[in-house]
């Protein structure tokens, strides 16, 4: 069974040059705004985005080696996930992020503003810099996506009539599109083929799906310490998810509570009783198995290697957090 240190292993080195160069390319910036992107990356987390960037690189390169248009490809991925996040916890009103205080709360919230929009500029520049404009499209569509997908999430807060469709198209916004277009963008500069470029779209989708269905189970079912954000916090700020949107087909109650929007004692912790008494946190799992399983299809024609492995391991490893 893969831990995360095993699955990155053959690009351990390749990060930690990744991080380092980061620093790098935002140490030009206004002294505060550095600081704040410094926070950032000092913060942690498993770099899982740089990671499939650099462990796609590897596995389609014919000697294993990563160019360095693949790793500022690498950087840029990472420049952008950040960008969102600052700019996510401040519309989520997070104080913090895996237990360290988020940058508007450390800073303050214009701050953390412009420390977003200035990662998503440099992340724009250094695209621009790949002279690659298949590549800038992918990249580009990503930062609309991300916005879009923002917007949508608020405009459809404690919407019980919100379809299925509408909540996977967010997700997709959210999750799935930088992990998908950014996996594409890899093909492009290796000169893969129209169906290969296809296959690397679709893993990254699938994915990216897996992953967000797996932390919208999790809000549910896990702790504070297990998902870096309070538990059930998306249903307490109206998201509705998987889980909820489920057990909105199996009982109208829930229906009711969310349209008063928990506004009576104990309508929240009642919400929560309804779902998980209900079949819809494991029609949520099953929908993850199903993401998981054709992310995994969909890169088996890659040359055997180590990093295909840590690659076709990766959807097993999403779903383990479920148990």
């Amino acid at each position: 069974m893969y831990t995360v240190t095993d699955l990155l292993q053959p690009v351990d080195a390749d990060l930690e040059n990744l991080l380092k160069d980061l620093r790098v390319l935002i140490g030009a910036g206004h002294p505060i705004l550095q600081a704040a992107a410094e926070h950032l990356f000092s913060a942690g987390g498993k770099r899982i985005r740089p990671a499939i960037v650099l462990l796609l690189s590897k596995a389609l390169s014919p000697n294993g080696e990563i160019s360095p248009r693949h790793r500022r490809l690498a950087e840029i991925t990472e420049m952008i996930h950040t960008a969102s996040l600052v700019h996510d916890d401040v519309v989520d009103e997070a104080s913090t992020r895996r237990g360290v205080e988020t940058v508007h709360s450390r800073f303050d919230h214009k701050v953390a503003v412009l420390a977003g929009d200035f990662l998503f500029a440099q992340a724009s520049w250094h695209l621009a810099n790949l002279n690659n404009l298949d590549v800038v499209k992918l990249l580009s569509r990503v930062i609309m996506d991300l916005a879009e997908g923002e917007v949508k999430q608020g405009l459809c807060k404690y919407d019980s009539k919100q379809t299925f469709e509408t909540y996977l198209e967010k997700s997709y916004c959210k999750t799935a599109s930088l992990i998908a277009n950014s996996a594409q963008a890899v093909g492009v500069l290796s000169d893969s083929s129209s169906d290969e470029l296809q296959c690397l779209y679709n893993f990254g989708k699938q994915l990216g799906l897996a992953f967000q269905v797996v932390d919208d189970v999790l809000d549910f079912t896990g702790n504070d310490k297990q998902l870096g954000k309070p538990a059930a916090n998306d249903l307490a700020s109206g998201y509705l998810t998987a889980p909820a949107l489920y057990a909105l087909e199996e009982d109208s109650t829930l229906s009711e509570l969310i349209k008063r929007e928990f506004s009576f004692k104990g309508d929240l912790a009642k919400a929560l009783d309804l779902v998980r008494s209900s079949n819809a946190i494991n029609r949520a799992r099953k929908l993850a198995e199903d993401f998981a399983q054709s992310s995994y299809e969909s890169i088996k024609w890659l040359p055997d290697s180590p990093s295909k492995d840590s690659l076709m391991a990766l959807p097993e490893y999403v779903l383990r957090r479920l148990y």
